[in-house]
């Protein structure tokens, strides 16, 4: 009975954050926007450090950092410096802060690698809400916003005809994304959210005729992922967030394969 509790719960939480990342996962394959996510996810690590030694929410504390990080870069993209180097600044920098704000934790036990690359068979009720909470707010916000952030994707110009600030849906996919940061850290990780942002929707690719189909298969192919991702872990007696991962990377091989025969044979 302990045994399914804590699976449910994983489970569950897994195809949480598989709903959370996968319309988002799409505009972050179209815009192109990979380092994007990666600086955000490791600035979360600064948050967890400060939200311990301030006795507050790691989830308030990573969403904060998460969402502050997101903010900079959008504040700064075209203020002199390329994209891939202004977030590779920024990434590793934020990454590096963080570790050495948590060695100075004293007297407070953490687990490094829990965060780093998660901890999802750890996962609580209390987490477990969290995780739903933050997935429906951020289907909610994307859902809400689509045609427009589809339009702002296409062009800055078509969105400007049409209406659409940009910029605004710009703050808006910061927003989702800090979200999705904060809420996935349990579940594999700071060095593994990118991963689950971009894996399953870039395999969603080669089958999809629309963007929402795109959006659906993403989270269909994210939540197998964390289901058998899981069943492996337990099987094999492996790390459950990367084994998470390694399904999703062999499932966008094996999309990807089939995407290439499917257009020799068009």
């Amino acid at each position: 009975m302990i045994l399914d509790d804590f699976m449910m719960r994983a489970t569950l939480a897994g195809i949480g954050v598989a709903l959370a990342t996968a319309p988002l996962g799409c505009f972050v394959v179209w815009r192109r926007m990979a380092y994007f996510g990666d600086a955000t996810a490791h600035a979360a690590i600064l948050g967890i450090a400060l939200s311990l030694a301030l006795s507050i929410s790691v989830f308030a504390g990573a969403l904060v950092i998460a969402l502050l990080m997101a903010l900079t870069v959008s504040l700064l993209t075209g203020r002199g410096y390329a994209m891939d180097t202004l977030l590779g600044v920024l990434a590793h920098s934020a990454l590096a802060f963080g570790l050495v704000a948590v060695s100075f934790l004293s007297g407070i036990r953490i687990d490094l690698m829990a965060y780093l690359f998660g901890d999802i068979l750890a996962v609580s009720r209390v987490d477990l809400a969290v995780i739903w909470g933050g997935a429906a707010l951020v289907v909610l916000l994307i859902g809400w916003r689509w045609s427009a952030l589809l339009t702002a994707t296409l062009n800055d110009d078509l969105a400007y005809a049409s209406g659409i600030d940009p910029k605004r849906e710009q703050l808006i996919l910061t927003l989702a994304l800090a979200i999705t940061v904060a809420v996935a850290i349990k579940v594999v990780g700071v060095l593994l959210i990118a991963a689950m942002l971009i894996i399953p929707a870039a395999a969603a690719r080669p089958f999809s005729r629309t963007p929402e189909g795109m959006a659906l298969v993403a989270a269909g192919i994210g939540s197998a992922s964390a289901l058998i991702g899981l069943r492996a872990a337990y099987i094999f007696d492996t790390p459950a967030g990367p084994s998470i991962v390694c399904v999703a990377a062999l499932i966008f091989a094996a999309s990807s394969i089939l995407g290439s025969i499917r257009a020799s044979l068009q």
